[in-house]
């Protein structure tokens, strides 16, 4: 009995799970864990690159600037190139479905915060999967201070799949804690992670079940497209969809094809729970969760890969919700890529230099991109209105392939996902980049001072497109329990 009075049965996590979830894997990894920011060899690192720098420009200022002008041109025309490659391929990922005589049980994992108002409509769409009832075990993760949140899920939570799950407040107050929480108490031999404003399409987990069978044992996880389904909303939210259309309908899967580990998108991800605990599981200090698990997984040998149908989500509409979600997503990447660069030549043994070189170019590239299209805008911007020669012919060339490229991948995106947003978004898309640099810097003044902190999105803000699904096959036939694997 809760002790406002609403009577429902929740399962609450005890102190020493609560434990387990928030420092097991700082515990058991604490090398890879994102608790520590700064090693003293990286602070000493750092400190002698800005020395050099400085002592280089003072000795040989002409040189030195001709040396990172050089270097700085040659990074950003591999990153053009780079994208130019995954953008001209146009392939559509296509994915057989699964239809085993024994159904391997499923655990969905949902992590709830301030999400009373979307709850009822994600266990609508998690009730609509193809998927035998009886093989998915649904856990909702609740804060235990989140009342609203706790009621909504406990309206909703009647089937006896679905099980609402307390999590104890405490910190970090972070995603990854949850899940752990819920890993815990996972009795599937795969997983799916689902956010709160996420609609499923109803085949997605047997599409993931079908790779992981043809993957084999060292296939860990499978990432599902995550699309955009308000894109309409705002100038914001269309530059949102387009990004999210290159990045799992062109750059991921290409990082697929060539056995390249994959930075996980935060939802949809699947794993087999085996591999999943064998490698501890999330870092409750990372925010970007997501990113760091699929460098670690590589790290111990495991592949990803990518499944087609997709999971649709609500893009962030106003810039403000938008520059707190980018905010945490700049400061998550920048925990992990300081992980990973603790021991780099470690990890390159670990994950193989063609790996260790594309997560160099996916995880580091992006975040120089981050903090410098701010100011690579306004020298553009100054160059074209000043009478004087600021920037090199080379330089105008490089900055106007990029944007093709950029519009370039924009419409094939929007040609394999079928969104005209996307082709519009290309139009602006120079006047969306910059805006990352405001949420560089405030990433970095959060990871100095606030490194753990998980600034919320706020989901249900706004019209969401209706979408035509196939009805579900298998949700509604009786599955004995002999058909369930893993069942007694």
């Amino acid at each position: 009995m809760r002790r406002d009075g609403l009577r429902a049965e929740t399962v609450t996590i005890s102190a020493a799970e609560l434990e387990q979830a928030r420092l097991g894997f700082h515990r058991a990894f604490p090398r890879r864990s994102a608790k520590r920011r700064f090693h003293v060899t990286q602070l000493l690192i750092i400190a002698a690159l800005i020395a050099a720098l400085v002592w280089a420009f003072r000795a040989a200022p002409a040189v030195s600037f001709s040396v990172l002008h050089l270097t700085a041109l040659t990074l950003f025309a591999i990153a053009i190139l780079w994208r130019l490659i995954a953008a001209a391929s146009l392939t559509p990922v296509l994915s057989r479905l699964a239809a085993p005589e024994q159904w391997p049980v499923y655990t969905i994992l949902c992590p709830l915060y301030r999400e009373a108002n979307v709850t009822p409509d994600l266990v609508a769409a998690l009730r609509r999967l193809d998927y035998p009832v009886e093989a998915l075990d649904i856990k909702l993760l609740v804060e235990g201070d989140d009342v609203d949140t706790l009621s909504a899920a406990l309206a909703v939570s009647a089937p006896a799949h679905i099980e609402v799950l307390v999590v104890p407040a405490g910190t970090p107050r972070t995603k990854p804690k949850a899940l752990n929480a819920g890993l815990l108490r996972a009795r599937g031999e795969f997983v799916a992670i689902y956010d709160a404003e996420d609609r499923p399409h109803p085949q997605q987990l047997r599409a993931a079940l079908a790779a992981f069978e043809d993957g084999g044992e060292q296939l860990a996880c499978v990432q599902a497209p995550l699309v955009v389904d308000n894109a309409e909303a705002s100038w914001v939210a269309r530059q949102f969809a387009a990004e999210y259309a290159i990045h799992f309908r062109e750059l991921l899967p290409m990082l697929a094809r060539l056995g390249l580990p994959l930075p996980l998108g935060g939802s949809s991800n699947h794993f087999r729970v085996a591999a999943l605990r064998a490698n501890g599981g999330w870092d409750a200090f990372n925010v970007t969760e997501d990113a760091d698990l699929g460098y670690r997984l590589a790290r111990d040998g495991y592949r990803a890969g990518v499944i087609g149908p997709p999971t649709w989500e609500e893009a962030p509409a106003s810039f403000n919700a938008w520059l707190k979600q980018r905010t945490r997503w700049i400061k998550g990447h920048l925990q992990t890529w300081l992980v990973l660069m603790r021991n780099p030549f470690r990890v390159a043994s670990d994950m193989g230099l063609g790996a260790f070189a594309a997560m160099q170019l996916m995880l580091g590239g992006g975040l120089l991109a981050a903090f410098v299209h701010g100011p690579i805008a306004c020298v553009v911007a100054i160059a074209i209105l000043s009478p004087y020669d600021i920037l090199s012919r080379a330089d105008f060339i490089l900055a106007l392939c990029g944007y093709c490229v950029a519009a370039f991948a924009a419409l094939t995106a929007s040609a394999l996902s079928g969104s005209l947003s996307h082709a519009r978004a290309a139009l602006t898309m120079p006047f969306y980049w910059p805006l990352s640099t405001l949420a560089a810097a405030a990433a970095m003044f959060e990871l100095l001072f606030r490194p753990h902190h998980w600034a919320k999105t706020e989901h249900g803000a706004t019209r969401r497109e209706q979408h035509s699904l196939p009805a579900p096959s298998v949700r509604h036939v009786s599955t004995p329990d002999s058909a369930v694997r893993g069942r007694a």
